[in-house]
């Protein structure tokens, strides 16, 4: 019988801290919080200081149960959920639960790594539960619950219903949207580049770029300028008036913390922020590694702290010494100085031990937990490793009022840059760094072998990906490690924002919407800096010397007031109309702009004598992201105008006398441009009625049908050439299932249901004979036929697959 019960959140966590402690300890998982506010109801007292009731989850009740019992015949409670303020809570909740007994003793045991030796350590000094970090959890919970349940129904009462508002999630939303309209406010800028390819008295060739002109900062505006400037260099000198060496250092960067991994992983392997922290929770709680078990290989993933033990420090510094040799080794170890507010209780995120190099343990981890190991165990064992060391030459040459000025860095020294380098959101401006420089002395004359001025114009802000949505939230301080995901998701989850062709995030009119409502009339709430006072807040609530109740009614005063104005004051945009002067198709009335489901659109003003409606058209949406829909033709059927429209796959025209003519044609974008397919018609008659068969583009692309359609429904099928195996009457055709992938089939379905994923070819088996051979494409091995009868042999790549495919290939070959 087990004398002690410790309970952690995971299964998988559980299993693994059960291996270490032994027969004495029965380690059971909560999965995650047990209790938390009711859902349909506020469950936060505010006229009695706020008091919150906490309800067990449904569908947690078993859990509950099964933990009690198990804690019953137990002496000691061990609580070891997560180092952070969530994991205290749930230790809390799990106490008040299962502590029935006044002669039970209830530890709370914390570690920041799920090693043999970290968890023995913990064990031998629990402690209790941090009341401070319980309070700090619990005002954020009421915070979020008080924005969310009082803000929402608002929302559904004057634009739609299923909308939300969030304390942290609208201010992300807000800086999508705000850098959305800094774009389209954005006014490009003609600028010019000038640059020259130089010749000294020996090689090489080298580049240098204009810096100034007469004593000022090089600024060239126009064709008219730049014309002028071409002139007055071509009839000038070209002088070295300056040279300066000096020696660079690139210095490593910390181990990661939260945002920066997950801002790195996106950069490098183009993880999201949700799988980031889903790979790496995995590889914490615990990964079986062969001989050695179960073994968590990361330390704890939710940190703003670049602190290392010494215990690590010592472990890598000897690691590098030895894999790399002494000039790699710093004469002491690098300590990092954390941001400012940062909480120092964990460490840094880094390997359990550097000794398990990625490619040791790459056998035992998925292809994208390997990688993103790989990036941890890099960064980590480089931030211990010696500055990179450049020799940087810097020439100035003179061209009469202009001033070029090349500068060439050759790598001395690798240093930490030989195991990593950091990743970058955006490309690096124009730089003046032209490589190896050839020898030069002051007041040589230089040969000029072109003269290059280039015309640019200034770029608007780009939009935010993952990785600089998570930095600018870091930024600005609001959030923390442990919801920089889940904000990221919800905005996502809840239509708020798109990602466009590069997944960058682009707002949608409701998102938009929704954003001018709350700014409006929450423009305290709502603030960027009024949040990140809100956090830390949070974090001196956690550190004692903040009181959690009057947090709550300092923010409360003003969310009350702000409440009551809007609920009087916001506009209601289900009962707005604004006129847009287009007559109604139908009845010759007014169409009017309105707001539905879907967000704006045309409406017969005569409604509902009359029930016409149309897709609101780019041209009168005043709040249209998307690119500009294209002009079409009137329709080829009917002749009337060809309206857009928005369908479950995107925007489309289609005519303006439907339901009487039901014509549509497909917009397409490619790389940027926009084209718009009509139906191609052909010469071929279909075999049903006798009309001529079109080509038309569907959601999988081209396909051929009957010009009638919807009244005929032929689909012209792809043939093979291929008898069909099973029955000996049919041809094999290829046809599409639904999620839009090929796939062959007798001819005479449903009599014959013989069917086959890959591609039948009209071709004899060189090998056995066999009526056909199967083709299928592959990104490992490229192009392949081989025979279907399982006893042949009979196998060829037609074409390899293309250069460097091989490594990122997840799919097997194997037929």
């Amino acid at each position: 019988m087990a004398k002690a019960i410790v309970i952690v959140e995971s299964p998988a966590k559980a299993k693994t801290i059960e291996k270490y402690l032994g027969k004495d300890y029965q380690v059971r998982a909560s999965a995650g919080h047990i209790k938390d506010l009711p859902a349909r109801a506020l469950g936060v007292d505010i006229k009695n200081d706020f008091r919150p009731t906490y309800r067990v989850i449904p569908g947690k009740e078993k859990v509950v149960r099964e933990l009690k019992r198990a804690a019953e015949k137990s002496e000691i409670i061990y609580l070891a959920a997560d180092p952070d303020r969530e994991g205290e809570a749930i230790c809390q909740h799990l106490a008040e639960e299962l502590n029935g007994r006044e002669d039970r003793t209830v530890y709370r045991v914390l570690f920041n790594e799920i090693t043999k030796g970290a968890i023995i350590e913990a064990f031998k000094h629990p402690g209790a539960i941090d009341r401070n970090k319980v309070s700090a959890q619990q005002t954020r919970r009421i915070l979020d619950r008080l924005v969310g349940y009082k803000i929402s129904p608002l929302l559904w009462q004057k634009v739609r219903g299923g909308l939300s508002a969030g304390r942290v999630q609208s201010v992300a939303l807000r800086l999508v949207v705000d850098r959305e309209r800094e774009i389209r406010a954005f006014v490009p800028e003609e600028y010019w580049n000038f640059s020259a390819l130089f010749e000294a008295s020996v090689p090489p060739v080298f580049t240098g770029r204009a810096v100034k002109h007469d004593g000022k900062k090089f600024k060239i505006s126009n064709r008219e300028e730049a014309d002028g400037l071409l002139e007055q260099l071509r009839k000038s000198d070209f002088v070295v008036s300056s040279i300066e060496k000096k020696e660079k250092k690139r210095r490593p960067v910390p181990p990661f913390i939260t945002s920066k991994l997950q801002q790195e992983a996106y950069r490098k392997l183009r993880f999201s922020v949700k799988k980031t922290m889903t790979l790496a929770q995995r590889l914490y709680e615990g990964i079986e590694a062969g001989d050695e078990g179960l073994v968590g290989l990361i330390t704890y993933m939710r940190t703003d702290s670049t602190r290392v033990a010494e215990s690590a420090l010592s472990e890598v510094r000897d690691f590098v010494k030895e894999s790399y040799g002494e000039p790699y080794l710093p004469g002491k170890a690098i300590i990092y100085q954390g941001r400012k507010g940062a909480q120092d209780a964990h460490e840094a995120i880094r390997p359990t031990s550097v000794l398990r190099q990625p490619e040791q343990v790459s056998q035992y981890l998925g292809r994208d937990e390997y990688r993103l190991y790989e990036l941890i165990w890099k960064r980590f064992v480089a931030s211990q490793m010696n500055p990179a060391l450049f020799d940087e030459t810097q020439v100035d040459i003179e061209a009469g009022k202009t001033l070029f000025r090349a500068i060439g860095s050759v790598l001395k020294f690798d240093g930490f840059l030989r195991l990593y380098q950091e990743g970058q959101d955006e490309a690096p401006a124009d730089s003046e760094e032209s490589g190896l420089l050839p020898p030069m002395t002051v007041g040589e004359k230089l040969k000029v072998q072109k003269i290059l001025p280039e015309q640019k114009f200034t770029q608007p802000p780009p939009r935010y990906t993952e990785s600089s949505l998570v930095k600018a939230l870091e930024e600005r301080g609001i959030g923390r490690p442990s919801t920089y995901a889940q904000i990221v998701s919800v905005i996502v989850d809840r239509e708020y924002v798109k990602k466009d062709t590069e997944a960058r995030f682009l707002p949608t009119e409701i998102g938009e919407v929704v954003t001018d409502l709350l700014v409006a009339h929450f423009d305290e709430i709502f603030d960027y800096d009024y949040t990140a006072k809100l956090e830390q807040n949070l974090d001196e609530i956690e550190n004692g010397h903040e009181d959690w109740v009057h947090t709550l009614k300092e923010f409360y005063s003003e969310f009350a007031r702000e409440l009551q104005q809007a609920k009087v004051e916001m506009k209601n945009l289900k009962k707005e109309e604004t006129p847009t002067g287009i007559q109604c198709s139908k009845c010759g009335s007014e169409m009017v702009i309105k707001w539905g489901r879907f967000g704006k659109f045309l409406a017969c003003s005569n409604y509902p004598a009359c029930k016409n409606t149309q897709e609101l058209s780019k041209e009168v949406s005043p709040a249209a992201p998307d690119a500009e829909a294209p002009a079409t033709d009137p329709c080829d059927k009917c002749g009337q105008p060809m309206v857009l429209k928005k369908g479950r796959y995107g925007d489309f025209f289609a005519c303006s006398g439907y339901p009487d003519c039901r014509n549509t044609r497909k917009i397409v974008r490619v790389k940027g441009e926009t084209k718009v397919h009509a139906d191609k018609p052909l010469e071929e008659l279909c075999p049903q009625c006798g009309a001529n068969l079109v080509v038309k583009h569907g959601r999988f692309g081209e396909f051929t049908a009957c010009s009638r359609y919807p009244e005929c429904k032929y689909i012209k099928r792809e043939t093979t050439g291929v008898t069909c195996p099973e029955c000996g009457q049919g041809e094999l055709l290829q046809r599409r299932s639904k999620r839009g992938k090929n796939f062959y089939s007798c001819s005479n379905y449903p009599k014959c249901r013989f069917v086959l994923w890959d591609k039948p070819i009209a071709q004899q088996c060189p090998h056995c004979g066999g009526p056909y051979i199967l083709e299928r494409f592959t990104k490992k091995q490229g192009l392949l036929r081989y025979c279907p009868n399982k006893a042949c042999d009979y196998r060829e790549t037609v074409e390899p697959a293309e250069e460097g495919s091989k490594a990122e290939a997840s799919i097997s070959a194997e037929p």
